[in-house]
């Protein structure tokens, strides 16, 4: 294959990837707005559209290969190469958990924890996932220690929210009294799982600017 097609090859896989960033974006906006409006007819679009997105992962994944396969590439091609394999199987993992959040929005919902702001973590994570992306688009190696350090105020708040959700599920009478109790548990094993999907969507995004790190600059500081 001539250099500059092979080029144009390259450029084509990075703006597939980032079209699918896209779509994976869109999937946790959607599941996070049909979560808030307790929407289970938008909860379902969620769940449908993960078929897209687990075809779309396999057609770039046959890319990837192809490229590593038939040409062989060295040096900053193979570690672009590389990453972007990484990167899709990451953006794969986060629809699943928008898919999860479409689940619990079509589950019978009452406010027993309005203090715990899961929009605003969700809300965190889109943009730390916006973020890593552009630093893979732009080969951007600032940006990836920027996510990383994000993920630190996302991991505290989620930590933050589910020990207020434990310790008012001990401590306040109104939830004993608020009807029953396996239908009370029910809520707060919803939301726990909740705010654990969105501080796997905030490492997913970490592993996103790793990659792209790696890409960059042969550098694996963010790798874990």
């Amino acid at each position: 294959m001539p250099r500059e097609q092979y080029q144009t090859k390259l450029e084509g896989l990075r703006d597939d990837v980032l079209y699918m960033s896209e779509v994976v974006a869109d999937q946790l906006r959607m599941g996070l707005n049909a979560l808030e409006q307790q929407d289970g007819e938008l909860g379902e679009k969620v769940i449908a559209g993960d078929a897209e997105i687990n075809e779309l992962y396999l057609e770039l994944e046959g890319k990837c290969t192809d490229l590593i396969a038939l040409q062989q590439p060295v040096a900053g091609d193979l570690r672009f190469i590389a990453a972007s394999f990484k990167i899709i199987t990451d953006l794969e993992r986060i629809a699943d958990l928008a898919t999860n959040l479409g689940e619990y929005a079509k589950q019978p919902a009452r406010e027993v924890f309005p203090d715990v702001n899961v929009q605003r973590i969700g809300d965190d994570t889109l943009t730390m996932l916006d973020d890593a992306m552009a630093a893979y688009a732009e080969s951007d190696s600032d940006r990836c220690f920027a996510v990383a350090e994000a993920d630190d105020e996302v991991d505290a708040a989620c930590e933050a929210a589910s020990d207020l959700v434990v310790r008012d599920l001990i401590e306040r009478d109104e939830l004993r009294e608020a009807g029953d109790t396996e239908e009370t548990l029910q809520h707060v094993s919803r939301l726990l799982l909740t705010i654990r999907d969105l501080e796997r969507v905030g490492d997913h995004a970490v592993n996103i600017a790793a990659r792209s790190l790696y890409m960059i600059e042969n550098d694996d500081e963010l790798l874990y």
